[in-house]
């Protein structure tokens, strides 16, 4: 229910906003413009579904030669012990399992294009074990809380952005990103633990946690100590590498195996197409909402309330210019990502705001994008508490991410 009202009073702010411009400043372009904001968002909406086609074609085809090599199952057993924890509803040993491992590794990686199709297919197989087939179970809905925190090892698509925009030193972002979007991923995680009675004093959990903690800080340990030209270079060549040698070892599973390869990716590759026409009706009602939002002027409106307020009580407000990349982030991946670059090519990359953009834009991922495509995918409508404790994360990264920009930075 939570989704149906903040996607009605993205329509209603939006008008409020453009009836108030038209009153008091006598702004009549502004109705023409949300309507062209509504057709070319709809428009855009279907471009992503259809540039989708063939990344999940891909990947679901290479996930179902790896499901009948048992590779799928096999990551599924070395993650069990955290995992079965963290998703006490699937039972051990499921597909699931395995590609909600999968998942989070290309997120981890930093690989969007290939961890969006992984997780639509584990949705697909924890749709499977749903008794209410149109609401969201207590695993799906900490699934997405690890979607949407975003945990990020190496954002490669923010040092390439910071590149192109002729920063010095582009990958002087990465660990304010990784201290962010940890920081994000364990609040997200522990908070939906505390929601959903998952005992926090459970020494695995502890120990995967506490594990991952450590892996953190090695990595952060790690890249300091590396030239800064280095960064952005070992971090692509480390992604790369291992996303291929996925690739690899599913074909070298399944010849191992004796399975038809060639055939079992067909018919993987026929759900990725047939899941990408699924879901273009909800990523059409998010994106023409959001697109009427920020046509009518909504998201300006907040933004200059706010650095009021920090310069009324006496704040740093710095970094007050990067808000709209924070507020656009849970809405629109790329409507952020255009925010960043746009402060970018105002202020220069090097400069402070831009800084904290890129930290900000790397603490989390897109929510609103990833509970219509995921619970789209699967015909999921009632989404129980997903969409507060999503925002939880956001909102901590954002805030994350500002102060790690300013411990970094300042």
């Amino acid at each position: 229910m939570a989704l149906n009202y903040i996607w009605m009073a993205f329509f209603f702010v939006a008008f409020l906003v453009a009836l108030g411009k038209t009153i008091f400043y006598g702004d009549l372009t502004i109705w023409g413009s949300i309507m062209s904001a509504s057709f070319s968002s709809a428009a855009t909406a279907f471009e992503i579904s259809l540039g989708l086609t063939g990344i999940l074609a891909l990947w679901l085809g290479l996930m179902k030669i790896g499901e009948r090599a048992g590779v799928i199952q096999f990551f599924g057993r070395l993650i069990s012990p955290l995992f079965s924890r963290l998703f006490p509803g699937i039972p051990k040993g499921h597909p699931a399992m395995g590609s909600i491992f999968m998942n989070a590794s290309a997120n981890m990686l930093g690989l969007d294009n290939a961890a969006t199709p992984l997780g639509l297919k584990a949705m697909q197989e924890m749709q499977s074990l749903n008794e209410k087939k149109d609401t969201a179970t207590d695993a799906m809905l900490m699934f997405l809380i690890l979607n949407a925190s975003g945990l990020c090892f190496i954002p490669i698509g923010i040092m390439m952005y910071r590149a192109q925009a002729g920063a010095e030193n582009p990958t002087d972002v990465f660990l304010p990103i990784l201290l962010a979007t940890f920081i994000a991923t364990f609040v997200g995680i522990v908070a939906m633990c505390l929601k959903q009675g998952i005992s926090l004093k459970d020494k695995v959990l502890i120990a995967w946690l506490g594990g991952l903690a450590l892996i953190v800080g090695g990595i952060v340990w790690f890249f300091s100590s590396l030239p800064k030209e280095k960064v952005e270079e070992y971090s692509s060549f480390v992604a790369n590498v291992l996303l291929f040698s996925v690739i690899v070892m599913f074909l070298a599973a399944g010849l191992r195996k004796r399975i038809n390869v060639y055939d079992s990716f067909i018919e993987g590759a026929k759900e990725g197409f047939r899941t990408a026409v699924m879901i273009i009706p909800y990523l059409v009602a998010i994106l023409v909402a959001i697109g009427m939002f920020r046509a009518s002027g909504a998201m300006d409106v907040i933004t200059g309330c706010m650095e009021s307020c920090f310069n009324f009580i006496g704040v740093d407000a710095d970094w007050v210019a990067a808000l709209p990349t924070a507020l656009m982030k849970p809405l629109s991946g790329s409507g952020s990502r255009g925010m960043m670059v746009d402060l970018m090519s105002t202020y220069g990359a090097d400069a402070f705001v831009s800084r904290v953009s890129a930290a900000i834009q790397g603490s989390t991922d897109t929510t609103f994008y990833i509970l219509a495509v995921y619970f789209g995918s699967v015909g999921v409508v009632k989404t129980r508490y997903a969409v507060p404790y999503a925002l939880l994360a956001d909102v901590v990264g954002s805030v994350a991410g500002i102060v790690a920009a300013y411990i970094f930075f300042r």
